[in-house]
Protein backbone atom coordinates (compact mmCIF):
# COMPACT_ATOMS: atom_id res chain seq x y z
CA UNK A 1 0.00 0.00 0.00
CA UNK A 2 2.25 2.79 1.34
CA UNK A 3 -0.21 5.44 0.23
CA UNK A 4 1.40 7.84 2.73
CA UNK A 5 4.91 7.21 1.48
CA UNK A 6 5.42 10.81 0.51
CA UNK A 7 4.57 11.83 4.09
CA UNK A 8 6.38 9.02 5.79
CA UNK A 9 9.02 11.21 7.44
CA UNK A 10 6.42 12.59 9.82
CA UNK A 11 5.81 12.23 13.51
CA UNK A 12 2.76 12.31 15.74
CA UNK A 13 4.20 15.24 17.64
CA UNK A 14 7.32 17.38 17.76
CA UNK A 15 9.95 14.85 18.80
CA UNK A 16 13.61 15.01 19.62
CA UNK A 17 15.66 13.08 17.07
CA UNK A 18 17.66 10.06 18.12
CA UNK A 19 21.42 10.17 17.77
CA UNK A 20 22.98 7.33 15.81
CA UNK A 21 25.48 6.57 18.51
CA UNK A 22 22.95 6.08 21.31
CA UNK A 23 24.56 4.37 24.34
CA UNK A 24 23.75 0.84 25.40
CA UNK A 25 21.09 1.09 28.09
CA UNK A 26 21.60 -2.11 30.03
CA UNK A 27 23.66 -5.25 30.10
CA UNK A 28 20.69 -7.21 28.74
CA UNK A 29 21.13 -5.36 25.42
CA UNK A 30 24.59 -6.67 24.73
CA UNK A 31 24.94 -8.40 21.40
CA UNK A 32 25.12 -12.19 21.24
CA UNK A 33 27.98 -12.28 18.74
CA UNK A 34 28.00 -16.05 18.62
CA UNK A 35 24.40 -15.97 17.40
CA UNK A 36 25.18 -13.15 14.97
CA UNK A 37 28.05 -15.19 13.51
CA UNK A 38 25.74 -18.16 12.95
CA UNK A 39 23.04 -15.94 11.45
CA UNK A 40 25.49 -14.27 9.05
CA UNK A 41 27.05 -17.57 8.08
CA UNK A 42 23.72 -19.20 7.26
CA UNK A 43 22.11 -16.14 5.66
CA UNK A 44 25.04 -14.97 3.57
CA UNK A 45 26.54 -18.34 2.59
CA UNK A 46 23.48 -20.57 2.13
CA UNK A 47 20.68 -18.12 1.43
CA UNK A 48 17.31 -19.28 0.11
CA UNK A 49 15.77 -15.83 -0.09
CA UNK A 50 15.91 -15.47 -3.87
CA UNK A 51 14.55 -18.98 -4.39
CA UNK A 52 11.59 -18.08 -2.16
CA UNK A 53 11.12 -14.81 -4.05
CA UNK A 54 11.10 -16.56 -7.41
CA UNK A 55 8.41 -18.98 -6.30
CA UNK A 56 6.26 -16.15 -4.97
CA UNK A 57 6.64 -14.05 -8.13
CA UNK A 58 7.57 -16.12 -11.18
CA UNK A 59 5.49 -19.14 -10.24
CA UNK A 60 2.54 -17.61 -8.40
CA UNK A 61 2.29 -14.10 -9.83
CA UNK A 62 0.84 -10.95 -8.33
CA UNK A 63 -1.13 -12.48 -5.40
CA UNK A 64 -4.00 -10.01 -5.52
CA UNK A 65 -5.97 -10.64 -2.35
CA UNK A 66 -8.45 -13.53 -2.72
CA UNK A 67 -7.30 -14.33 -6.24
CA UNK A 68 -6.31 -17.87 -7.27
CA UNK A 69 -2.63 -16.83 -7.33
CA UNK A 70 -2.91 -15.51 -3.77
CA UNK A 71 -4.36 -18.78 -2.51
CA UNK A 72 -1.86 -20.93 -4.42
CA UNK A 73 1.06 -18.89 -3.07
CA UNK A 74 -0.30 -19.29 0.46
CA UNK A 75 -0.34 -23.07 0.02
CA UNK A 76 3.31 -22.93 -1.07
CA UNK A 77 4.30 -20.89 1.99
CA UNK A 78 2.44 -23.17 4.39
CA UNK A 79 4.20 -26.17 2.90
CA UNK A 80 7.55 -24.41 3.14
CA UNK A 81 7.13 -23.45 6.79
CA UNK A 82 5.97 -26.95 7.67
CA UNK A 83 9.05 -28.44 6.00
CA UNK A 84 11.24 -26.13 8.07
CA UNK A 85 9.67 -27.46 11.26
CA UNK A 86 7.65 -24.40 12.24
CA UNK A 87 4.70 -24.92 14.58
CA UNK A 88 1.08 -23.75 14.38
CA UNK A 89 1.26 -23.06 10.64
CA UNK A 90 -2.19 -21.99 9.55
CA UNK A 91 -4.42 -19.49 7.79
CA UNK A 92 -6.44 -17.06 9.91
CA UNK A 93 -9.51 -15.72 8.03
CA UNK A 94 -10.96 -12.21 8.04
CA UNK A 95 -13.79 -10.58 6.02
CA UNK A 96 -12.66 -9.10 2.71
CA UNK A 97 -14.93 -9.51 -0.32
CA UNK A 98 -14.81 -11.22 -3.69
CA UNK A 99 -11.65 -12.22 -5.47
CA UNK A 100 -10.70 -11.21 -9.00
CA UNK A 101 -8.27 -12.22 -11.72
CA UNK A 102 -7.39 -11.16 -15.25
CA UNK A 103 -6.96 -13.95 -17.78
CA UNK A 104 -6.52 -12.00 -21.01
CA UNK A 105 -5.83 -8.44 -22.10
CA UNK A 106 -5.30 -7.64 -25.75
CA UNK A 107 -5.44 -4.04 -26.97
CA UNK A 108 -4.64 -3.04 -30.56
CA UNK A 109 -5.20 0.09 -32.57
CA UNK A 110 -6.98 -0.74 -35.83
CA UNK A 111 -7.41 2.73 -37.35
CA UNK A 112 -5.84 4.85 -38.70
CA UNK A 113 -2.92 2.38 -38.42
CA UNK A 114 -2.55 -0.97 -36.71
CA UNK A 115 -0.25 -1.26 -33.71
CA UNK A 116 -0.15 -3.05 -30.31
CA UNK A 117 -0.86 -1.10 -27.13
CA UNK A 118 0.41 -1.58 -23.56
CA UNK A 119 -2.51 -1.49 -21.12
CA UNK A 120 -3.82 -3.35 -18.06
CA UNK A 121 -7.29 -3.65 -16.50
CA UNK A 122 -8.03 -2.23 -13.08
CA UNK A 123 -8.73 -4.88 -10.44
CA UNK A 124 -12.36 -5.70 -9.65
CA UNK A 125 -13.58 -4.35 -12.98
CA UNK A 126 -15.40 -6.52 -15.56
CA UNK A 127 -14.02 -7.57 -18.92
CA UNK A 128 -15.42 -6.90 -22.37
CA UNK A 129 -17.27 -10.21 -22.82
CA UNK A 130 -15.34 -10.92 -25.97
CA UNK A 131 -13.43 -8.86 -28.51
CA UNK A 132 -14.86 -5.39 -29.11
CA UNK A 133 -13.91 -2.85 -31.75
CA UNK A 134 -14.93 0.72 -31.01
CA UNK A 135 -13.99 4.33 -31.71
CA UNK A 136 -12.12 6.34 -29.08
CA UNK A 137 -13.57 9.58 -27.69
CA UNK A 138 -11.70 11.85 -25.29
CA UNK A 139 -14.16 13.06 -22.65
CA UNK A 140 -12.73 14.85 -19.62
CA UNK A 141 -15.56 15.69 -17.25
CA UNK A 142 -14.54 18.01 -14.44
CA UNK A 143 -17.57 20.31 -14.05
CA UNK A 144 -21.34 20.00 -14.16
CA UNK A 145 -21.37 21.73 -17.56
CA UNK A 146 -19.24 18.96 -19.05
CA UNK A 147 -22.07 16.45 -18.66
CA UNK A 148 -24.22 18.40 -21.12
CA UNK A 149 -21.25 18.75 -23.47
CA UNK A 150 -20.92 14.97 -23.91
CA UNK A 151 -24.51 13.84 -23.40
CA UNK A 152 -25.64 11.54 -26.22
CA UNK A 153 -22.16 11.34 -27.78
CA UNK A 154 -20.51 8.46 -25.93
CA UNK A 155 -22.69 5.43 -26.59
CA UNK A 156 -20.68 2.48 -27.91
CA UNK A 157 -17.42 4.41 -27.54
CA UNK A 158 -14.17 3.76 -25.72
CA UNK A 159 -13.77 6.84 -23.55
CA UNK A 160 -10.40 8.32 -22.67
CA UNK A 161 -11.12 10.13 -19.41
CA UNK A 162 -8.08 12.39 -18.98
CA UNK A 163 -6.01 14.81 -21.02
CA UNK A 164 -2.50 13.92 -22.09
CA UNK A 165 0.10 13.68 -19.32
CA UNK A 166 3.36 15.45 -19.98
CA UNK A 167 6.33 13.13 -20.41
CA UNK A 168 9.81 14.49 -19.76
CA UNK A 169 13.24 12.92 -19.92
CA UNK A 170 14.37 11.08 -16.79
CA UNK A 171 16.93 13.65 -15.69
CA UNK A 172 17.20 12.10 -12.25
CA UNK A 173 18.39 8.50 -11.75
CA UNK A 174 15.63 5.92 -11.56
CA UNK A 175 17.50 3.96 -8.88
CA UNK A 176 18.94 5.59 -5.76
CA UNK A 177 20.36 4.72 -2.37
CA UNK A 178 20.33 6.93 0.68
CA UNK A 179 23.46 9.03 0.99
CA UNK A 180 25.16 9.42 4.35
CA UNK A 181 23.95 13.02 4.40
CA UNK A 182 20.35 11.92 3.90
CA UNK A 183 20.62 9.33 6.65
CA UNK A 184 22.17 11.88 8.98
CA UNK A 185 19.34 14.29 8.19
CA UNK A 186 16.84 11.68 9.32
CA UNK A 187 18.45 11.57 12.75
CA UNK A 188 18.67 15.32 13.29
CA UNK A 189 15.50 16.94 12.01
CA UNK A 190 12.52 17.52 14.28
CA UNK A 191 9.12 17.46 12.61
CA UNK A 192 5.65 18.67 13.45
CA UNK A 193 2.28 16.95 13.67
CA UNK A 194 1.34 14.72 10.82
CA UNK A 195 -1.46 16.12 8.71
CA UNK A 196 -4.46 13.97 8.03
CA UNK A 197 -5.35 13.09 4.46
CA UNK A 198 -9.07 13.68 4.13
CA UNK A 199 -11.34 12.74 1.30
CA UNK A 200 -12.85 15.60 -0.61
CA UNK A 201 -16.59 15.03 -0.55
CA UNK A 202 -17.03 17.12 -3.68
CA UNK A 203 -14.53 15.01 -5.60
CA UNK A 204 -16.24 11.82 -4.45
CA UNK A 205 -19.62 13.10 -5.59
CA UNK A 206 -18.24 14.12 -8.98
CA UNK A 207 -16.66 10.67 -9.42
CA UNK A 208 -20.00 9.03 -8.60
CA UNK A 209 -21.84 11.24 -11.08
CA UNK A 210 -19.26 10.51 -13.81
CA UNK A 211 -19.66 6.77 -13.30
CA UNK A 212 -23.45 6.95 -13.49
CA UNK A 213 -23.26 9.18 -16.55
CA UNK A 214 -20.88 6.87 -18.44
CA UNK A 215 -23.06 3.87 -17.62
CA UNK A 216 -26.20 5.63 -18.77
CA UNK A 217 -24.47 6.66 -21.99
CA UNK A 218 -23.59 3.05 -22.80
CA UNK A 219 -19.82 3.50 -22.79
CA UNK A 220 -17.86 0.37 -23.84
CA UNK A 221 -14.81 1.02 -21.67
CA UNK A 222 -12.99 3.74 -19.74
CA UNK A 223 -9.26 4.31 -20.30
CA UNK A 224 -6.81 6.52 -18.43
CA UNK A 225 -3.06 7.09 -18.70
CA UNK A 226 -0.73 5.70 -16.09
CA UNK A 227 -0.57 8.39 -13.38
CA UNK A 228 3.23 8.22 -13.24
CA UNK A 229 5.93 6.34 -15.07
CA UNK A 230 7.17 6.15 -18.63
CA UNK A 231 9.07 3.79 -20.95
CA UNK A 232 5.99 1.56 -21.05
CA UNK A 233 5.75 1.27 -17.27
CA UNK A 234 2.13 1.22 -16.15
CA UNK A 235 1.01 1.74 -12.55
CA UNK A 236 -2.27 -0.09 -11.89
CA UNK A 237 -4.45 -0.77 -8.85
CA UNK A 238 -8.21 -1.26 -8.38
CA UNK A 239 -11.30 0.27 -9.92
CA UNK A 240 -14.36 -1.74 -8.91
CA UNK A 241 -16.15 -2.94 -5.76
CA UNK A 242 -15.11 -6.02 -3.78
CA UNK A 243 -18.64 -6.37 -2.44
CA UNK A 244 -20.58 -8.55 -4.90
CA UNK A 245 -23.80 -6.80 -3.84
CA UNK A 246 -22.55 -3.46 -5.17
CA UNK A 247 -23.26 -2.42 -8.78
CA UNK A 248 -20.66 -3.67 -11.21
CA UNK A 249 -18.17 -1.12 -12.49
CA UNK A 250 -17.52 -0.41 -16.16
CA UNK A 251 -14.54 -2.09 -17.84
CA UNK A 252 -11.48 0.07 -17.16
CA UNK A 253 -7.93 0.10 -18.49
CA UNK A 254 -4.78 1.95 -17.51
CA UNK A 255 -2.58 2.59 -20.54
CA UNK A 256 1.11 3.36 -20.96
CA UNK A 257 1.31 7.14 -21.15
CA UNK A 258 3.24 7.19 -24.43
CA UNK A 259 0.54 5.12 -26.15
CA UNK A 260 -2.28 7.11 -24.53
CA UNK A 261 -0.74 10.40 -25.64
CA UNK A 262 -0.28 9.17 -29.21
CA UNK A 263 -3.97 8.36 -29.49
CA UNK A 264 -5.08 11.67 -27.94
CA UNK A 265 -2.82 13.65 -30.29
CA UNK A 266 -4.17 11.75 -33.31
CA UNK A 267 -7.77 12.49 -32.33
CA UNK A 268 -6.88 16.16 -31.74
CA UNK A 269 -5.86 16.27 -35.42
CA UNK A 270 -9.39 15.20 -36.39
CA UNK A 271 -8.24 11.71 -37.32
CA UNK A 272 -10.53 8.99 -35.85
CA UNK A 273 -8.91 6.20 -33.82
CA UNK A 274 -10.51 2.80 -33.22
CA UNK A 275 -9.27 0.10 -30.89
CA UNK A 276 -9.76 -3.65 -30.84
CA UNK A 277 -10.03 -4.68 -27.17
CA UNK A 278 -10.43 -8.13 -25.61
CA UNK A 279 -10.32 -8.27 -21.81
CA UNK A 280 -11.30 -11.37 -19.84
CA UNK A 281 -11.67 -10.96 -16.08
CA UNK A 282 -13.15 -13.37 -13.51
CA UNK A 283 -14.78 -12.64 -10.15
CA UNK A 284 -14.70 -15.15 -7.27
CA UNK A 285 -17.53 -14.75 -4.77
CA UNK A 286 -17.70 -18.27 -3.30
CA UNK A 287 -15.61 -17.27 -0.25
CA UNK A 288 -15.73 -13.63 0.81
CA UNK A 289 -13.15 -14.16 3.56
CA UNK A 290 -9.48 -13.70 2.94
CA UNK A 291 -6.71 -14.84 5.32
CA UNK A 292 -3.41 -14.11 7.00
CA UNK A 293 -0.64 -16.72 7.04
CA UNK A 294 0.96 -17.44 10.42
CA UNK A 295 3.55 -19.85 11.80
CA UNK A 296 5.81 -20.04 14.84
CA UNK A 297 9.13 -21.03 16.29
CA UNK A 298 8.07 -21.92 19.86
CA UNK A 299 9.99 -20.32 22.70
CA UNK A 300 12.28 -22.51 24.80
CA UNK A 301 12.13 -20.64 28.12
CA UNK A 302 9.12 -21.90 30.13
CA UNK A 303 8.71 -18.45 31.69
CA UNK A 304 9.05 -16.41 28.49
CA UNK A 305 7.66 -18.81 25.86
CA UNK A 306 4.06 -17.46 26.21
CA UNK A 307 5.37 -14.06 25.11
CA UNK A 308 5.54 -13.32 21.38
CA UNK A 309 7.91 -11.53 19.01
CA UNK A 310 6.42 -11.02 15.56
CA UNK A 311 7.84 -10.31 12.14
CA UNK A 312 5.94 -9.90 8.92
CA UNK A 313 4.93 -7.99 5.86
CA UNK A 314 2.07 -7.96 3.44
CA UNK A 315 1.72 -10.97 1.16
CA UNK A 316 -0.70 -9.49 -1.35
CA UNK A 317 0.20 -7.43 -4.39
CA UNK A 318 -1.26 -6.00 -7.56
CA UNK A 319 -1.84 -7.90 -10.77
CA UNK A 320 -0.03 -6.03 -13.55
CA UNK A 321 3.35 -7.29 -12.33
CA UNK A 322 4.21 -10.11 -9.95
CA UNK A 323 4.29 -8.08 -6.74
CA UNK A 324 8.05 -8.52 -6.40
CA UNK A 325 9.27 -5.42 -4.58
CA UNK A 326 5.79 -4.86 -3.16
CA UNK A 327 5.86 -7.10 -1.33
CA UNK A 328 7.25 -10.52 -2.19
CA UNK A 329 10.56 -8.98 -1.16
CA UNK A 330 9.38 -8.35 2.40
CA UNK A 331 7.57 -11.68 2.65
CA UNK A 332 10.61 -13.60 1.40
CA UNK A 333 12.96 -11.74 3.75
CA UNK A 334 10.77 -12.57 6.75
CA UNK A 335 10.44 -16.22 5.74
CA UNK A 336 14.18 -16.43 5.19
CA UNK A 337 14.81 -14.85 8.61
CA UNK A 338 12.82 -17.67 10.22
CA UNK A 339 14.63 -20.27 8.14
CA UNK A 340 17.99 -18.83 9.20
CA UNK A 341 17.09 -18.99 12.90
CA UNK A 342 15.97 -22.60 12.54
CA UNK A 343 18.90 -23.69 10.33
CA UNK A 344 21.44 -21.99 12.60
CA UNK A 345 20.19 -24.04 15.54
CA UNK A 346 19.34 -20.98 17.63
CA UNK A 347 16.95 -21.39 20.58
CA UNK A 348 14.78 -18.31 21.11
CA UNK A 349 13.44 -17.91 24.64
CA UNK A 350 10.22 -16.24 23.51
CA UNK A 351 7.97 -17.52 20.74
CA UNK A 352 8.72 -16.03 17.33
CA UNK A 353 5.67 -15.71 15.06
CA UNK A 354 5.44 -14.65 11.46
CA UNK A 355 2.41 -12.89 10.02
CA UNK A 356 2.02 -12.50 6.26
CA UNK A 357 -0.91 -10.19 5.70
CA UNK A 358 -3.56 -10.01 2.99
CA UNK A 359 -5.58 -6.94 2.04
CA UNK A 360 -2.78 -4.50 2.83
CA UNK A 361 -3.23 -2.79 -0.50
CA UNK A 362 -6.89 -2.17 0.31
CA UNK A 363 -6.18 -0.53 3.67
CA UNK A 364 -4.09 -2.76 5.99
CA UNK A 365 -7.12 -5.00 6.32
CA UNK A 366 -5.34 -8.23 7.28
CA UNK A 367 -2.99 -6.83 9.92
CA UNK A 368 -5.74 -4.69 11.43
CA UNK A 369 -8.05 -7.70 11.64
CA UNK A 370 -5.29 -9.77 13.26
CA UNK A 371 -4.44 -7.10 15.84
CA UNK A 372 -8.12 -6.65 16.70
CA UNK A 373 -8.62 -10.40 17.10
CA UNK A 374 -5.51 -11.02 19.21
CA UNK A 375 -4.46 -7.85 21.01
CA UNK A 376 -6.86 -4.88 21.12
CA UNK A 377 -9.59 -2.99 19.33
CA UNK A 378 -8.21 0.43 18.45
CA UNK A 379 -11.71 1.90 18.38
CA UNK A 380 -12.22 1.20 22.09
CA UNK A 381 -8.69 0.34 23.30
CA UNK A 382 -10.13 -2.66 25.09
CA UNK A 383 -7.05 -4.82 25.65
CA UNK A 384 -6.95 -8.60 25.32
CA UNK A 385 -4.71 -10.79 27.52
CA UNK A 386 -2.12 -11.30 24.75
CA UNK A 387 -1.52 -7.54 24.59
CA UNK A 388 0.59 -7.84 27.76
CA UNK A 389 2.52 -10.81 26.33
CA UNK A 390 3.69 -9.01 23.19
CA UNK A 391 7.24 -7.73 22.81
CA UNK A 392 7.61 -6.29 19.29
CA UNK A 393 6.59 -6.47 15.64
CA UNK A 394 9.07 -5.92 12.77
CA UNK A 395 7.90 -5.13 9.24
CA UNK A 396 9.57 -5.02 5.82
CA UNK A 397 7.61 -3.32 3.05
CA UNK A 398 9.72 -0.70 1.28
CA UNK A 399 10.96 -2.74 -1.64
CA UNK A 400 14.15 -4.62 -2.35
CA UNK A 401 16.53 -1.96 -0.98
CA UNK A 402 19.08 -2.66 1.75
CA UNK A 403 18.09 -1.97 5.35
CA UNK A 404 19.85 1.18 6.60
CA UNK A 405 18.19 1.57 10.00
CA UNK A 406 14.87 1.65 11.84
CA UNK A 407 11.97 4.09 12.14
CA UNK A 408 11.27 4.19 15.90
CA UNK A 409 7.68 5.50 15.61
CA UNK A 410 8.33 7.95 18.42
CA UNK A 411 9.54 5.20 20.79
CA UNK A 412 12.67 6.92 22.07
CA UNK A 413 13.19 4.43 24.89
CA UNK A 414 14.00 1.65 22.42
CA UNK A 415 16.79 3.61 20.72
CA UNK A 416 19.65 2.43 22.98
CA UNK A 417 18.54 -1.17 22.53
CA UNK A 418 18.48 -0.95 18.74
CA UNK A 419 21.76 0.99 18.70
CA UNK A 420 23.45 -1.95 20.37
CA UNK A 421 21.86 -4.49 18.04
CA UNK A 422 22.90 -2.48 14.97
CA UNK A 423 26.61 -2.64 15.79
CA UNK A 424 27.33 -5.95 13.97
CA UNK A 425 25.61 -4.63 10.84
CA UNK A 426 27.27 -1.27 10.35
CA UNK A 427 29.58 -3.00 7.87
CA UNK A 428 26.42 -3.86 5.89
CA UNK A 429 25.34 -0.21 5.83
CA UNK A 430 22.90 -0.21 8.77
CA UNK A 431 23.69 2.77 10.96
CA UNK A 432 20.60 4.95 11.35
CA UNK A 433 17.87 5.33 13.94
CA UNK A 434 15.20 7.97 13.61
CA UNK A 435 12.38 8.73 16.01
CA UNK A 436 10.19 9.63 13.05
CA UNK A 437 7.10 7.75 12.01
CA UNK A 438 6.71 6.11 8.65
CA UNK A 439 3.24 5.41 7.33
CA UNK A 440 1.20 3.31 4.99
CA UNK A 441 2.07 -0.24 6.02
CA UNK A 442 1.29 -2.98 8.52
CA UNK A 443 3.37 -1.97 11.54
CA UNK A 444 0.78 0.79 12.03
CA UNK A 445 -1.84 -1.77 13.04
CA UNK A 446 0.32 -2.71 16.02
CA UNK A 447 1.46 0.82 16.84
CA UNK A 448 -2.14 2.05 16.84
CA UNK A 449 -2.95 -0.10 19.90
CA UNK A 450 0.23 0.73 21.83
CA UNK A 451 2.34 -2.25 20.77
CA UNK A 452 5.94 -1.72 19.63
CA UNK A 453 5.78 -1.91 15.85
CA UNK A 454 8.68 -0.98 13.59
CA UNK A 455 9.41 -0.57 9.90
CA UNK A 456 13.01 -0.68 8.70
CA UNK A 457 14.58 2.19 6.77
CA UNK A 458 15.46 0.87 3.31
CA UNK A 459 17.21 2.26 0.27
CA UNK A 460 14.72 3.43 -2.32
CA UNK A 461 16.42 1.70 -5.29
CA UNK A 462 13.67 1.91 -8.01
CA UNK A 463 10.67 1.66 -5.71
CA UNK A 464 8.73 4.86 -6.40
CA UNK A 465 10.09 5.43 -9.90
CA UNK A 466 9.69 1.99 -11.49
CA UNK A 467 8.23 -0.85 -9.45
CA UNK A 468 5.66 0.21 -6.84
CA UNK A 469 2.27 -1.07 -8.13
CA UNK A 470 3.53 -1.29 -11.71
CA UNK A 471 3.80 -3.87 -14.47
CA UNK A 472 7.57 -3.74 -13.89
CA UNK A 473 7.30 -5.00 -10.32
CA UNK A 474 8.87 -8.32 -11.23
CA UNK A 475 11.63 -10.63 -10.02
CA UNK A 476 14.31 -9.03 -12.22
CA UNK A 477 14.04 -5.79 -10.23
CA UNK A 478 15.00 -7.58 -6.97
CA UNK A 479 18.54 -6.98 -5.67
CA UNK A 480 19.88 -10.28 -4.31
CA UNK A 481 22.70 -8.87 -2.11
CA UNK A 482 20.26 -6.47 -0.44
CA UNK A 483 17.76 -9.25 0.19
CA UNK A 484 20.39 -11.46 1.81
CA UNK A 485 21.58 -8.64 4.06
CA UNK A 486 18.00 -7.77 5.03
CA UNK A 487 17.14 -11.33 6.05
CA UNK A 488 20.27 -11.52 8.23
CA UNK A 489 19.50 -8.21 9.95
CA UNK A 490 15.88 -9.13 10.58
CA UNK A 491 16.84 -12.56 11.93
CA UNK A 492 19.26 -10.96 14.39
CA UNK A 493 16.82 -8.29 15.59
CA UNK A 494 14.05 -10.85 16.03
CA UNK A 495 16.33 -13.31 17.83
CA UNK A 496 17.72 -10.67 20.19
CA UNK A 497 14.20 -9.46 20.95
CA UNK A 498 13.16 -13.02 21.73
CA UNK A 499 16.11 -13.53 24.09
CA UNK A 500 16.12 -10.18 25.89
CA UNK A 501 15.40 -10.44 29.61
CA UNK A 502 12.64 -7.82 29.33
CA UNK A 503 10.15 -6.97 26.63
CA UNK A 504 10.98 -3.95 24.52
CA UNK A 505 9.95 -0.57 25.95
CA UNK A 506 6.51 0.72 25.00
CA UNK A 507 5.02 4.11 24.43
CA UNK A 508 1.97 5.13 26.53
CA UNK A 509 -1.28 3.60 25.37
CA UNK A 510 -3.03 5.71 22.74
CA UNK A 511 -6.55 6.98 23.13
CA UNK A 512 -9.39 5.07 21.44
CA UNK A 513 -9.41 5.82 17.75
CA UNK A 514 -12.52 5.32 15.64
CA UNK A 515 -11.83 4.05 12.09
CA UNK A 516 -11.20 6.95 9.73
CA UNK A 517 -10.18 9.33 12.51
CA UNK A 518 -6.88 10.19 14.15
CA UNK A 519 -3.80 8.48 12.83
CA UNK A 520 -4.25 7.61 9.15
CA UNK A 521 -4.00 4.08 7.83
Amino acid sequence: MKALRGQRLCAAAVLVAVAIAAPVAQSGDKVDYDAVYKIKDEGLQRSKVMEITSYLTDVHGGRLTNSPSHRAAAEYVQKLMTEWGLANVKLEPFPFGQGWSNERTVVHAVTPTKWPIIAYPKAWTPGTKGAVTAEVVVATIDTAADFDKYKGKLGGKIVFTAPMREVTAAWEPLATRFSEAQLQEMTSQSVGPQGMRRFNVGDQEMARRRTEFFKAEGVVMLVEPSRIGQYGTVFVSGGGPRDPKQPEALPQLVMAVEHYNRIVRTIARKVPVSLDVDVQNTFYADDLNSFNIVGEIPGTDPKLAPEVVMLGGHFDGWHAGTGATDNAAGSAVMLEALRIIKAAGLKPRRTIRIGLWAGEEQGLLGSRAYVTAHFADRATMTLKPDHAKFSAYYNVDNGTGAIRGVYLQGNEAVAPVFAAWMEPFKSLGMNTLTVRNTGGTDHLAFDSVGLPGFQFIQDEVEYDTVTHHSNMDVYDRIQAPDMMKNAVIVASFVYHTANRDQQLPRKPLPRPQAPGAGRPF
